[in-house]
Parts: C-alpha cells; sequence; structure tokens
C-alpha cells in the first residue's frame, strides 16, 4: 500500500448524545444494522468502554503519537469523541503530510466530514454509513489485534486497510469495509483538495488572465475531432 490511501459512555440501547444534550440522529446499532453485519454487531457491543474514550495512539515510526483529542479544534458535532480521533487519524493515513503539502489533519478534514455529517440536509444513509464504517474499522481490528483501530499497531493498521483500500483485489467478506473506505476516501479528498492546503498541493493559480491564449492546441482539436473551421461558418465575423 502507498503512503497514500488516495464518546459518551452510552449503552448499545442508548442513543449517542451531542455536547449540549440532543439526542444524535445515528445510534451505533443503527450503524450496524445498516451494514448488515449481525455478527459484527456482536463484537462491537462486546468491545471495551475505551472506545467511547479518547484515546492516544501508539507512536509509530510512520505516525508520531499525538493525543486524540479535539485541544485547539472545535469539539465535533456528530462523532463522539473516540470516533472522531479515529476520523482524524485514518484521514492522515489517506492523505499525510509530505515534503509537497500537510496531511488531511493540517488541511481540517475531520472537521470538514463532522461539519458536514452534522448538517441536517446530509442523508441519514451517508450518516449511517460512515458511523457503521468506524465500527466496522474498530471490530475488525478488535476481532485481529484485540484492540481498536487507534490503539494498534501501525503495522496492524495497515494490514487491515490493504484488505479494503483495493477494491479489484480486496475478498468478498470486506465488502463492508471496502464499500465503508470508498465512501470515506472520497470525503477526505473532497475535503482536502477543497481546502487552502489542498489546492496549493496541485498548483492551482485560480482564475488568473492569460494575455498570450492562442486557443486550442491543434493536437487537442484534432483529438476532438472538431474544427475552427466549423466554427467560422456558426459565427458571422464582427463587421468594422
Amino acid at each position: 500500500m502507498s503512503d497514500r490511501f488516495t464518546g459518551n459512555g452510552a449503552g448499545e440501547d442508548e442513543e449517542p448524545t451531542t455536547p449540549d444534550g440532543e439526542t444524535k440522529s445515528v445510534s451505533r446499532r443503527d450503524a450496524l444494522k445498516v451494514l448488515g453485519a449481525v455478527p459484527m454487531a456482536a463484537a462491537v457491543a462486546a468491545l471495551p468502554q475505551v472506545l467511547q474514550q479518547p484515546v492516544t495512539p501508539h507512536a509509530t515510526p510512520t505516525q508520531p503519537a499525538h493525543p486524540a483529542t479535539t485541544h485547539g479544534r472545535s469539539s465535533p458535532q456528530f462523532f463522539t469523541a473516540h470516533e472522531f480521533a479515529t476520523v482524524t487519524l485514518l484521514s492522515d493515513y489517506i492523505i499525510p503530510k509530505d515534503e509537497r503539502s500537510g496531511s488531511a489533519s493540517d488541511a481540517k478534514v475531520p472537521e470538514y466530514i463532522d461539519f458536514t455529517l452534522a448538517d441536517k440536509e446530509t442523508g441519514l444513509h451517508t450518516k449511517t454509513a460512515i458511523r457503521g464504517g468506524l465500527a466496522w474499522l474498530d471490530s475488525e481490528c478488535q476481532n485481529r489485534f484485540q484492540k481498536t483501530f487507534l490503539r494498534a499497531s501501525d503495522a496492524q493498521r495497515r494490514q487491515v486497510l490493504d484488505d479494503i483500500a483495493y477494491p479489484k483485489k480486496a475478498k468478498p467478506e470486506m465488502s463492508h469495509g471496502v464499500a465503508f473506505f470508498n465512501r470515506f476516501r472520497d470525503m477526505v479528498a473532497s475535503g482536502f483538495f477543497s481546502s487552502a492546503i489542498g489546492w496549493q498541493d496541485l498548483q492551482y493559480v485560480g482564475n488568473v488572465f492569460n494575455p498570450n491564449y492562442d486557443g486550442c492546441p491543434p493536437a487537442a482539436v484534432k483529438k476532438l475531432g472538431v474544427s475552427y473551421d466549423v466554427m467560422n461558418t456558426r459565427v458571422q465575423p464582427e463587421k468594422k
């Protein structure tokens, strides 16, 4: 796999709540039901309470330890603290910091995803798919390593991500993880490349006037099967 992969303590029967006490629209149980993973639901229900608490991931050669809290950031409106920490870490696996630009979290992609999912106009299916996918990720790590995604080592995380990041190579039993990762990766890319860090990474210069534009290159015109001659027959030249 390349370097770029381009709570609240509520019980299983309780709805997660926002910091102001309002009930969130998608419970962990609902998310698991939508994924259609009944065995997984049982596994996630048995996970320790650490799932609902902020966690500090282990340091690795490629992933230094950092507090998985929202210190210095606004509190998440959709995700639990544990979910937000997982979203932050997973986002940085998809778009890590390199010599050309900052990481997804540097571009505040986790905040963008949280804001998008908290919006009342965002469909329930999307909200449920993301929350359920995060639960799937923890369940898969728990089954393999007896750890959550946050607690797993860098090598262990990459092992799971390798199994879901490439749809054509993925095993059928990984279909839920593949579907989640595809959707989540799209959200990360949308957030990153619409940020200042992202468009600078693309070296986008914006709507800048080009005084030397000579029209579409001949090779491109030929490939498109069009001709300026056709245009000249349809547009009356300006009369002087």
